[in-house]
Order: structure tokens, then C-alpha cells, then sequence
């Protein structure tokens, strides 16, 4: 990897595009501590001391701090990957976007357009729902929600989602790409120093003795390092399916009769399985807390109680019944994991285009059985990338809760700036590469 960035320093072009991307991301941090016009900075802070879910934490994690400080960029871009889901899953149902899907260029631009209208549609009720609900407690200076001071709020938030947007296409197209995933990926960096700030403090400055400060310090780093390590793995793993093609002959040349593959990544679903099992089950928790719902006794208390990711493996503080909660987690990410990748590789389609190209599996007939073969494949690749992201996730919980070591970022924050961080330096190499085959074709 420091091969590929210091090689790529070397060339001016992409020296340019490094330069962008690095100014873009200087722009974003600025703007994640901007404060939002007429909202009480206060409020929402005394808000995050005071609520104890830990589900505005997610958020906050995701947005670089900008949510707990009510910033212009508060909203970040959640809206944007919102909508983009929201364009997977219409692609499968309307027939017409699933035609622009397989246009190409053209298609692809008709999509990304409509993907941006509902960005802004999104951030608007976003920022609407925010504004009014947390304007009722006293988020708006004064502690009045009127009409003119919370219309400058959500044009804020509104803009601020839309803008960030807007510079993540930026990066995209004049930067090293992967735009809109760099700016959420610098959003979770940002948090790593202070959270790391907070493990020192709570184990290593505490520790009694020098050796007991080692001990800890050696852990910490083994179990980062560690998870990190398995990240990568499961991120770079793939199951390759062999396929033959067939040799034709027209006139006096052959065609065909090469052998090639189709990779299945292990993690074929990447983050979203656990993006939708979180949100599931911190969606009754967010609710009960906005509204003040009663938490004293009853079946609904222990049931938020165990939907609430604090609680889990907190044997100390709390019920270790409440740890019950992971298990109905567990079965949300395996079922997501299972539901997107249905929607997004359709085995069918792939032995189709194979027979119509000639192709085959070795030992598989063209056809159904084609498809039955896939099918039993990709059903196993996608039980053991669910099984890799469950640990990736449960371990950050069974420390948080079992040795009380909170910090914003976990298993989804390391999937997250692993993969970027890998799909980032491919294009780099990608791009040095068309560099140096536009080279060579220019010199001859």
C-alpha cells in the first residue's frame, strides 16, 4: 500500500487528484463544526449526557460528532445512502429503472439523477423531523419553535446533506474517487483519536502498576490489530466458481475455449446486513426515549431493555437476561445478509448469460442445474460472510459491555474504513495503470 502511494505521489495527475481529495476533506471537517443558525448548541449536548441507549451514538459515529453538535452537516450524508438503498431495491421491483440499470453510461445518469432528487427529499423530512421533535424540549434558541426559526434550521441541514453530497461527487470525479464513501469514512477516522484518548485513560493512566499499564496497553493494540487483520480477510475473501467456454469456429479462426471464473466475495453484502439490524433494533429504543415512553417495569421495559445494545454482555449493571437481545441481532444481520444479496445477485441471470456465451460449469450441465449449483454456493458463501460480520460486531460489544470500554467506533466502522481503504487504493492503481498504458500507446 505505501508502495502504491508513494509511487503514485510521483505522478502529477494523480498528485492533483490527492491534493482535491485532501482539500475536500479539510472542507468537511470545517463544516462538521459549524454550528447550525439559531440552535442551542447546549441542549442537544446535555441531551447525549443524559440519554443512556447508546443509539444516537451510531449516528453520532457516523457523522464525525457533527449530530452531537448540531452542526450544518448534522444529517451528513444519510440521507444519501438512504436513498441510494432505497434505488437498489426500486431497480428490482420497476421494470423501467431496471431497463435505464442495463442502458449503461446513459441509464446509470438518469438513475444517479433521480437518486439525488430523493436525496434532498429525504434530508428535507430528515431535518423537519429533527427540528420539530427536539424543538419541543428546547434544541432552537429561545426555546420556542416558531415557524421563521426553524425554517432556517432545516434549510440548513437540508443544505448541508445536499452540499455534502455535492462534494462527495466531487471526489468522485476530480479526486481519487470513491467519493461519497471517503466522506463518511473520514467522519468515523475523525472519532478513532479521542476514543483511543479514552481507552488510555480508562486502562492504561488507572492501571495500579507499570506492568498492569503494559498488560493493558498490549491487549488493547493485540484485539484492534487482531479485528482489523479479520476485516481484511473477510473483506479480500471470495469464492471463485470455475467456468469453460466453449471453442466455436467461424471460417478459418476459432473463438473461445478459455477458462475463467466468477468471483463470490465471502462478505457479498458488505456492511449493509449490519447497517439494517442496527436500525431495527435501535429504531423502538430511539422512539421510547423521544417520546418519554416510561421505562420502569412491565414486558415492554425488558424488551427495549434487551433491544438496547448498552445492555449486552453489562452483567454488572444490568439483567445478563438483557443479553438475550444479541441473539434476535444475530438472526437480523444472517436474515439481511441473505435478503440483500437476493436482490442484488440473481444466479438465474448469471446461467443464462453464461449458456448464451457459451459457457459452463465443469461438471454441471447448462441450465437448471446451473442455477441449483449457484444457488447452493452462494448460499453458503453468504452463511459464512454472516458469521465473519457477526464477529466483527459482537466482540466491540462483548468489551463495551463486559469491561465497560465505550467507544463510537465497532465492528461496522471497521468494515467500513477497511473496504474504502482497499477500494481506494485500487483506483489509485487502476488509474497509474491507464496512465501507463496511455504511455506506452503515446510513445508509439
Amino acid at each position: 500500500m505505501l508502495n502504491t502511494v508513494r509511487n503514485a505521489l510521483k505522478i502529477e495527475d494523480i498528485r492533483k487528484r490527492l491534493f482535491f481529495t485532501f482539500l475536500m476533506l479539510i472542507v468537511i471537517r470545517f463544516g462538521s463544526q459549524l454550528p447550525t443558525p439559531g440552535v442551542d448548541p447546549n441542549f442537544i449536548r446535555e441531551f447525549f449526557d443524559a440519554q443512556t441507549t447508546g443509539a444516537f451514538n451510531f449516528l453520532d459515529a457516523f457523522t464525525g460528532g457533527s449530530f452531537s453538535q448540531m452542526s450544518v452537516f448534522a444529517l451528513n450524508i444519510s440521507p444519501y445512502i438512504t436513498a441510494s438503498i432505497i434505488m437498489q431495491l426500486m431497480t428490482i421491483a420497476i421494470p423501467k429503472l431496471e431497463e435505464w440499470q442495463k442502458e449503461g453510461e446513459e441509464g446509470r445518469k438518469k438513475i444517479a439523477t433521480i437518486t439525488r432528487y430523493l436525496t434532498v427529499a429525504l434530508a428535507l423530512i430528515e431535518s423537519s423531523a429533527l427540528v420539530i421533535g427536539f424543538g419541543r424540549g428546547g434544541l432552537l434558541t429561545g426555546g420556542q419553535l416558531t415557524f421563521s426559526n426553524a425554517a432556517v434550521a432545516v434549510a440548513t441541514l437540508t443544505a448541508g446533506s445536499a452540499f455534502l453530497m455535492w462534494i462527495g461527487e466531487r471526489i468522485t470525479e476530480k479526486g481519487v474517487g470513491n467519493g461519497i464513501s471517503i466522506v463518511l469514512t473520514i467522519n468515523i477516522v475523525s472519532g478513532i483519536p479521542g476514543d483511543l484518548t479514552r481507552l488510555y485513560d480508562q486502562f492504561i493512566t488507572q492501571s495500579a502498576t507499570l506492568a498492569g499499564a503494559i498488560v493493558a496497553a498490549v491487549v488493547i493494540l493485540a484485539i484492534i490489530i487482531g479485528i482489523v487483520v479479520f476485516v481484511v480477510i473477510l473483506q479480500g475473501g471470495e469464492r471463485r466458481i470455475a467456468v469453460q467456454y466453449s471453442q466455436k469456429i467461424q471460417g478459418r479462426k476459432s473463438f473461445g475455449g478459455q477458462s475463467s471464473h466468477i468471483p463470490l466475495k465471502v462478505n457479498t453484502a458488505g456492511v449493509i446486513p449490519i447497517i439494517f439490524a442496527s436500525a431495527m433494533m435501535s429504531f423502538p429504543v430511539v422512539i421510547a426515549d423521544l417520546i418519554g415512553a416510561e421505562r420502569a417495569g412491565g414486558i415492554g421495559t425488558h424488551i427495549l431493555n434487551g433491544m438496547n445494545q448498552q445492555n449486552w454482555f453489562n452483567f454488572r449493571s444490568v439483567s445478563p437476561w438483557y443479553t438475550l437481545g444479541l441473539l434476535f441481532y444475530i438472526v437480523l444481520t444472517v436474515f439481511f445478509a441473505y435478503f440483500y444479496t437476493s436482490i442484488t445477485f440473481n444466479p438465474m441471470e448469471i446461467a443464462n448469460n453464461m449458456k448464451k456465451n457459451g459457457g459452463f460449469v465443469p461438471g454441471i450441465r447448462p441450465g437448471k442445474p446451473t442455477v441449483e449449483y449457484l444457488q447452493r454456493i452462494l448460499n453458503y458463501v453468504i452463511f459464512m460472510g454472516a458469521c465473519g460480520l457477526v464477529f466483527v460486531q459482537v466482540v466491540p460489544f462483548f468489551f463495551s459491555g463486559f469491561f465497560w470500554a465505550h467507544v463510537t467506533f465497532g465492528g461496522t466502522s471497521l468494515i467500513i474504513i477497511v473496504g474504502v481503504i482497499i477500494e481506494t487504493i485500487k483506483q489509485i492503481e487502476s488509474k497509474m495503470l491507464v496512465r501507463n498504458y496511455s504511455g506506452f500507446l503515446s510513445n508509439r
